[in-house]
This record gives C-alpha cells, structure tokens and sequence, in this order.
C-alpha cells in the first residue's frame, strides 16, 4: 500500500468516530437504531484502518527495525507563529510508529467489542423505557440511546486522536476531551438516587457526583500538565516528539534548564498521568467512576482513559530516560508513587464486595505496576504490561455487566428489589446459570492473576518483576529491589482477591433469589467476551523473553524488537554521551523473577481457594476476612484506606467553608458587593444633587428668562392693537429715530463723542 494511502487512513482513524459524533447529534438522535448503527459502521471503519497501517507498519519494519524505526506520518501547518519567528507555522499532524502501532490495534479491537456489547446491553429491541436518566431495570431500551453512542463515539475518536498525535498539544487535545467525556458518560445515569449511605450495604455516590469528582480531580492534575506543556515549549522549542527527543535537542535543553529543570518538566507532566491513570493521591475519582453504565466502565478502565496515561509516560519515555540518569530523584518519585499505589489498591480490593469495585482497585494496582516499571526505566515491560492489561481488564468488566444483568433479570423475576444486585454476598452459584460469563471471567480473572504460562498477564507482570530484579541484581539500585518485593506483595494479594471474587460470585449454591433465577444475556454481550478472552490469553506469547529458562534464540520476543526498536537508536546516542544509562538491551537471565512470578501466582490462587472455593460462603455467613483480619482492620480496608473521608475532611470541606464564608460572605457579600453598593449610595447622592442643581438651577433659569421674554412679549402685544392710525404713528417714531441718527452720524457728532 503506497503511503499517501497510510497517511489518509491514519487521518481518518480518529476521524472517522469523531464525524459519527457529530452525525449522531445532528440525525441520530430521532432515530435511535440509526445511531448505534452509525456508531458501529464509524468504529469498525476505525477498526479496519487500525489493523491496515498498524500490520504495514509492521511488515515494512520486520527486516529494518534494528537499522531504523519506520513509521507513517502526515503533518500540516496549523497556526502561524508571527513576524517573530519569521513566518514559521505551529506544525501538526498524525504519525503511526511501533509504540502507535500496538496502541491501535489494542485501542480499536477492545473499542469495537465494547461498542458491540453496548447494543445489548441497553436492551436493543425491547420497547423504549420512559425513565430518562435512570437505568431500565425493567428490561426496555435505554431513551437515551442516541446520546449514549454519540458520546462513546466521541470518546473512542478522542483516544484515536491521542495515539495517533505527533506532538504533545495535539495529544493534550484529544486528553482533554476524553475528560469531558467521562464526566458525560460517568454521569449518564444523571436522576439516579441513592438512599442515606448509612442505610446502604455499600454506600455509593449518585452518577452526577460521581461526574463531578471524577471531572474536578483529573482537572488538578490536567492544570500541572498543562503548565509542563508551556516549559517543554520554552525549554526545547517545539512540541513535535520527533524534533525534541534527538541528540541535539536534549543537548540544548540541558544547556538551557540543566538536569533538575528537565527532572522538574518531567514531574509535571507525570501529575497528568496520575490524574488521568488515578495514581495516589488523586486515585479516588476511578472508582465511583463506576457509577457509569459498565460500557463505559470498560472504556475508561481499558481502551482510553487510564490508558493515556501511561500511554504518555510512554511517548515522552526519552525525556523520562535522562530525567532518571541525571535527575535520580525522578525516578524515586514515579517508581514510588506506582510500587504505593499498586500495594495500597490491592489491599483494598481484598475487602470489597461490589462486583465492580473490585476490579477498579485491580486497575489502579495494575496502572500502578507499570507506573513503577516506568520509574525503573522499563519501558518495553510498561507498554507490554499496559496492552496485555487492555484485553483482560475489558473482558473483566463486561462480564461483570452481564453478572449485574442477570442478578438484575432475576430480581424482575424474584421480585425482589430489595438487595444490590452488585452484591457478591448476594450471588454465588452463577456458575451454572451463566456458563460463558463464568468461563471467559475465570480466562480473565487468572490472566490478571497471572496464571503461569498460559495468560498474557503471566508474561507482562514477569516482565516488570525482571527488570526490578535487574536494577538490583545488577546496579545495586536499592530501589530496585523495593519496587520487587512492593510489586510481588501486590501480585499476590491480585491472586488472592481474584479468587475470592470469582469464588463470591461464580461458586457454591445461589445466596439469594436473585441469584437462583439469574440468566445468561443475549449474543450481543457474550460474542465480545469470547473474543476478548482469545486475546487475555494469546497477545502474552508475543513478549516470552528470548532466553527463557535458560535458552538462546528459541523464542523471539517481538514487544522487546518491535516496540524498543522505536528508540533504540536514540537511546544508544545517548547511552554514548551518558544522559541515559541504560539502553534495550536483553536483560540476563534469571531465575529469581519467574519463581517469584509462580509463587505469587499460584500462592495467592491457592490461599483464595482455600478461603473461599473449598467451602463457598453460604447465605448470612460472615466473610472469613473478617474474621482473619479483624474487624477493624476489614473495615480499614473496606472503607479504602479512608481517603474520601480524610479528603472531605481536610479538602473538601475546608474548600467549601472558605468558598462559603471567605469566598462568598467576606469578600462577595462583604467587600465585592459592599464596594458596588456604596459606589451605587455615592452615585445615587451625587445624581440626587444634581437633579436639584438642574431644578433650581438650569431648569428655574430657563424659566426665568422664559419669563421675561413672555412679559416683554405681553408688553409688546399691546401695540398690536389692530389700527392702521397707530401702526402709522409708530412707523412715523420709528422713521424720524432713524433719521435722528443719520443726521448726527453724518455731522460727526456721534464721532466726537466716541
């Protein structure tokens, strides 16, 4: 395929659901079929252009990627800069590489699923429900269908357009509008209420608040993101990642801000990635995200959202790699925020019962993993991680709705709407009533555990734990070490809790009615999973290390050729003038990494079994946790860690009282409107003296004189009187004055006197 062609399909990937968006608001919307078509027909095209320019990407780098990274790019001038800098223009455009190229294929294959199952999930062909802003529960369409899809469409397209971006503005555009989307689609379920949390067996958050925060806490971080976008244009000149991230611009960078100015870009452009991939401290937003319909669910926790987090760590890994060479405390920060961030999460999902809670702390311990790789300097293993998460994280979630959906069908059924069919204390026994949810949850739940061998999760954690291993085993880096052992905890602790879910939900006999009468969900919902779950299990195989057990040259490891081949070259070059210090090298082989891997994995399965599976919880029963744990502890842990608590403490509610009492009384009512209303007394007064000064004054003066010249005027009336004799005489007076006056003009009598 000629590359005009590439240029214009990798164009049109993005644009193609981004046009449907607007299709959809402007025709879509009377016709509530034609949406989900137009959304299908816009998000498969994407599809098919993703896998095109992602495979000739690919085909065409196959036998060159050692030499040079190949790539598809397309640039246009956009903004002109001024006379100042002698007519240049604010270049952007598109570019597909190694690291884009995987990107699309995950983004648009889980995308197309997610967009697949959304058809069924909202009840296609049932007749339309009356409750806008409500979920259906009683199995109608969803109203607000048309709306549904325009935004998921224009979240798809806005996560296209991040990948595909060839500079930093470009992709902040395509951050900032995945942003607006979460807080539309988060919030989808607007009128949905909740009884008083203390009357709840899980308290939750309405959909609209849930919005709110998830909007207002990715906004801090999107405002220090925004302020390094600024410094990376004063420091290196452009924002184009081809055009800073060489030799010479890094070389004029350090010249310019030195090493701890380029360590202090690079913080401020991870904040957006701890927003965005809901890192501590601002990873509260995520799970009350999942207010949302579970699409949406899906779409924030897999294919974008939190994925452009790491997916910008991961563009700007260069500017990254010498920040850790030069500046060291870098990497401590980031390596340590996700190794915290990962442990912290894992312990709390271990305490969870909603269905989808759980796996809201399972991504951000995972976001976690690959946060601290990237600290550690682990590039191949954070992106390999990140792709592998997609997959099995998506298929996670939507059998989640279809667990949700069938508690929900069997409440309808049961009429009981008594218990929260999001209740793993409610289910149990699903097994057998959803075989191909339970089947493709387990593929999924023991590719996040990391099931030795088979899954893909198995591959891409081991990966992570190789390169921490390295760090000590190798350079002695303390903190490499710390990372291990953080990371291995948290694996173990993901065993365990994806066993204690899947045992909760899947195993035993039915707690409850809702459970005994629950039902598997039409085609439109199952075919996705089957076809995530192919991918849970074999996009693992194509990052098995090189030299595993020992071997040489058995296995080809494509993520470390493929996707380190993008800056393989760049790190060399810098490796030689030592602004990074490591390069992609193959990592020696060690045992250390994959028996830690097996024992975490099988450990923690096996300690999840033996707690939950060997004797399934029964109804009323109290969970064994409790009991281990203690109550406090378990209650630690369920209320997570009790960070909304203290941020409503020290943040919220000291925010509202300054806003209420400083903000709004002192300075609005008090000063603001205090200043406005005596300018208003002030202005009142003066105009009050004035009305009187144009009274009395100006008004009583022209009266005056309007006075005069009516009495003068009366005075002359009486001349008028109407007889020639009198008009006669007075013009004989008037005659002979005049007279009187020429004659002493001419004898210059009138001259002497003057």
């Amino acid at each position: 395929m000629n590359e005009q062609t590439l240029q214009l399909m990798t164009w049109l990937i993005p644009g193609m659901p981004l046009l449907a968006f607007f299709v959809i608001a402007l025709v879509g919307y009377r016709n509530r079929t034609l949406s989900w078509v137009i959304a299908w027909i816009a998000i498969i095209s994407s599809l098919v252009m993703s896998w095109t320019v992602a495979l000739n990407v690919l085909m065409r780098g196959l036998h060159a990627l050692e030499e040079h990274p190949v790539q598809v790019s397309s640039m246009i001038d956009w903004i002109p800069l001024g006379d100042f800098f002698k007519g240049q223009w604010f270049r952007i455009g598109v570019v597909v590489d190694p690291l884009d190229a995987i990107m699309l294929l995950m983004v648009s294959t889980a995308t197309t699923m997610i967009f697949i199952y959304s058809v069924g999930y909202h009840n296609w062909g049932h007749g339309l429900g009356t409750h806008k802003g409500e979920p259906q529960h009683d199995m109608t369409e969803e109203p607000l269908l048309a709306r549904f899809f325009g935004y998921m469409c224009l979240f798809g397209g806005s996560m296209l357009l991040l990948v595909v971006a060839d500079n930093l503005l470009l992709l902040f555009v395509g951050w900032e509008l995945m942003g607006f989307c979460s807080y539309s689609l988060v919030g989808f379920w607007y009128a949905r209420q909740y009884p008083d949390p203390a009357d709840m067996p899980i308290p939750r958050i309405p959909p609209r608040n849930a919005a709110v925060k998830a909007f207002m806490t990715t906004r801090i971080a999107d405002v220090v993101m925004l302020l390094g976008i600024v410094f990376m244009w004063a420091t290196f000149g452009t924002l184009n990642f081809s055009e800073a991230f060489t030799v010479e611009g890094f070389e004029h960078a350090i010249e310019m801000v030195g090493f701890a100015g380029l360590g202090a870009m690079t913080l401020m452009l991870f904040t957006g990635t701890v927003g965005k991939s809901a890192q501590w401290p601002l990873h509260v937003w995520l799970p009350d995200a999942m207010e949302g319909p579970t699409p949406v669910s899906a779409i924030i926790h897999a294919a974008a959202m939190v994925s452009a987090g790491i997916f910008m760590l991961l563009r700007i890994f260069p500017l990254i790699a010498v920040s850790l060479e030069g500046a060291p405390w870098v990497g401590l920060i980031i390596a340590g925020i996700g190794a915290f961030t990962a442990i912290m999460a894992a312990t709390i999902a271990v305490a969870q019962y909603d269905v989808k809670a759980v796996l809201a702390y399972s991504t951000i311990s995972q976001l976690g993993f690959m946060v601290a790789a990237i600290g550690l300097g682990a590039y191949v293993a954070a992106a390999f991680h990140l792709i592998t998460h997609a997959f099995f994280k998506a298929l996670l979630i939507l059998a989640s709705g279809l667990v949700i959906h069938g508690m929900e069908h069997g409440a309808i059924h049961a009429h009981d709407h008594h218990h929260d069919p999001q209740d793993m204390r409610f289910m149990g026994g699903l097994r057998h009533k959803m075989p191909i949810t339970f089947w493709t949850f387990l593929i999924g739940g023991m590719a996040l555990s990391g099931f030795p061998f088979i899954t893909a999760g198995f591959w891409s954690k081991d990966e992570i734990f190789a390169d921490a291993w390295y760090q000590w085993s190798h350079d002695q880096k303390i903190l490499g070490l710390v990372v291990f052992i953080t990371l291995a905890v948290a694996a173990l602790l993901t065993a365990f809790y994806t066993m204690r879910q899947i045992s909760l939900t899947f195993l035993g006999k039915p707690r409850t009615e809702l459970a005994e009468h629950a039902s598997e969900s039409s085609r439109f919902m199952t075919i996705p999973l089957m076809i995530l779950a192919f991918f849970a299990v074999v996009v693992g195989w194509f990052g098995i290390p090189e030299n595993f057990l020992g071997t040489d040259g058995i296995f080809t490891n494509f993520f470390h050729h493929y996707v380190g081949a993008q800056y393989f070259h760049l790190m060399e070059e810098l490796h030689g003038l030592h602004l990074v210090g490591h390069t992609f090298e193959t990592l020696p082989w060690s045992w250390v990494p994959l028996i830690t891997s097996l024992v975490v994995a099988l450990g923690g399965l096996a300690l999840g079994w033996w707690v939950y599976a060997r004797r399934p919880l029964r109804a009323g029963e109290t969970d064994p946790m409790v009991k281990t744990l203690g109550t406090s502890t378990f209650g630690f842990l369920n209320n997570k860690w009790g960070w909304d608590g203290f941020y409503t403490r020290y943040f919220i509610n000291p925010t509202t009282w300054f806003s209420e009492r400083v903000a709004y009384e002192f300075i609005d009512k008090g000063i603001i409107d205090g200043i406005l209303h005596f300018v208003a007394r002030t202005t009142y007064a003066v105009a009050a003296y004035f009305k009187l000064f144009e009274e009395k004054v100006i008004s009583g003066g022209v009266d005056w004189i309007k006075d005069q010249f009516l009495s003068i005027a009366k005075e002359f009336r009486y001349l008028q009187t109407g007889k020639v004799q009198e008009y006669a005489l007075i013009s004989v007076f008037i005659a002979t004055a005049l007279a009187v006056v020429i004659l002493l003009i001419n004898s210059g009598w009138l001259a002497n006197i003057f």
